[in-house]
């Protein structure tokens, strides 16, 4: 709803107050639950759909469970209609949909399909989640040093590059000193010089942040492909053999069923996420640090007037957004693959990007969007196991098709930070 200023016959200014309907999430529920009655309409799978709850590492037995799968297709899919008609309702009557609508649907729409997919087979329930945080750990750390670059002003397109630079110097100083922390160390001074390039081109020379940003995620994957065969092919044994971090399982915590093993079974990096985005969530909205970059990203005009230093402070939390993404490019050499290879990344970079989009510039709903992301990577591992009869081509686009969804669809009406982009000239 918007408030504009009216006059009335005496001349005093009067509040007329505008409703406006979004109707973005209910159209976007009604396309998924229609794709959802088409699937099981004209693809029917009959028997019954298992679920492992358990998981080998927890000293807790849990059963396995099976559901009709027909039946429960349905009935789920009844609930989603449900949900569709209360969002449309909600738009049509000027409310706003809360958050909790569109992840209770999510969450539901999510396990339909899995019973659907499932029938005749098995879903390992803990290892679907693993493989989500696993995959969506770089993805976090890349979404993180996206909120901080954008919320400062700096737009962060070279995430892939500082994702690519960070996997490729900490698997050589890890493979140099046979210690994953020095190569940690490493790849996060990686990121640090890819962000200093996009820093020092964006704030110092005013050239558009966009355009340096796509130039550096080209020069770095050419750098890193060039030096890959002309350095770490012919030195293999002593240059691309990373010392990759070990797994830790936290007594008692690793034993909670099913999501005992998938968040306290990690390896340094995946508890130094959970701590980063602790940190960085508390430090936006409670610190002065916090307070700084948001006034810089929002108003540098403003900030400037009471004494804060604008291209200063872009410059060095740009430099910390880099570092924070470098841990993200860790990962891939020193915990998924001990060794680096050319593009590895694949492009990911922009996936947190789109994360960083889709949870509105928050740390926390940029990790939960990049956990969304990450869930549909692995799921599509899984749906190529159960053999499900949707085409090869089309489980490769799944986790494209659901950040397209997320981000033009449950998105909604969004605005980023006001400067962000816009370079500060000083007077």
């Amino acid at each position: 709803m918007t408030a504009l200023a009216s006059a009335d016959v005496s001349g005093l200014p009067q509040l007329t107050t505008v409703k406006v309907r979004s109707w973005k999430l209910a159209i976007t529920l009604g396309i998924v639950t229609v794709l959802l009655a088409l699937l099981f309409l004209f693809s029917p799978r009959t028997g019954e759909s298992s679920f492992r709850l358990g998981d080998a590492s927890s000293s807790l037995t849990l059963p396995v469970v099976s559901v009709p799968t027909a039946a429960t297709s349905w009935i789920v899919w009844a609930v989603l209609l449900v949900l569709t008609l209360l969002a449309v309702w909600q738009a049509y009557s000027y409310r706003k949909s809360g958050m909790w609508l569109a992840i209770v649907y999510g969450l539901l729409a999510i396990f339909a399909f899995l019973v659907w997919a499932a029938a005749g087979g098995l879903v390992p329930v803990t290892g679907l989640l693993f493989g989500a945080v696993s995959l969506s750990i770089p993805l976090i750390f890349g979404a993180l040093g996206g909120v901080i670059g954008e919320r400062v002003g700096v737009v962060n397109v070279a995430i892939e590059g500082q994702f690519l630079f960070g996997a490729f110097t900490g698997a050589v100083l890890s493979s140099i000193t046979h210690n994953p922390f020095v190569g940690l160390i490493g790849a996060m001074a990686g990121g640090v010089l890819v962000a200093f390039v996009l820093a020092a081109f964006s704030i110092k020379y005013l050239v558009d942040q966009v355009i340096v940003g796509v130039v550096l995620n080209v020069l770095v994957a050419g750098l890193t492909g060039f030096l890959y065969g002309a350095l770490l092919v012919p030195n293999e044994s002593t240059l691309n053999r990373a010392v990759t971090f070990e797994r830790w399982k936290i007594p008692l915590l690793g034993d909670i069923p099913i999501i005992g093993p998938v968040l306290f079974n990690q390896t340094f990096i995946g508890y130094l996420m959970y701590a980063t985005v602790a940190v960085v969530a508390w430090g936006l909205y409670r610190t002065r640090w916090g307070l700084r970059l948001r006034a810089v990203g929002e108003h540098p005009q403003a900030a400037d007037t009471v004494g804060i230093k604008v291209n200063t402070s872009r410059f060095w939390n740009v430099s910390l957004a880099g570092a924070i993404a470098g841990i993200g490019g860790a990962y891939f050499t020193l915990v998924s693959v001990p060794a680096f290879t050319k593009d590895m990344t694949a492009g990911l970079g922009f996936i947190a990007l789109a994360a960083v989009i889709f949870g509105r510039w928050d740390p926390i709903r940029a990790t939960l969007a990049a956990l969304l992301f990450g869930f549909a990577t692995n799921l599509r591992n899984l749906l190529s196991v159960l053999q499900t009869p949707i085409p090869s081509e089309f489980m490769a686009m799944l986790p494209y098709v659901v950040t397209i969804l997320a981000v033009a669809g449950f998105a909604g009406q969004i605005r980023g930070p006001a400067a962000a982009g816009k370079p500060y000239i000083k007077g």
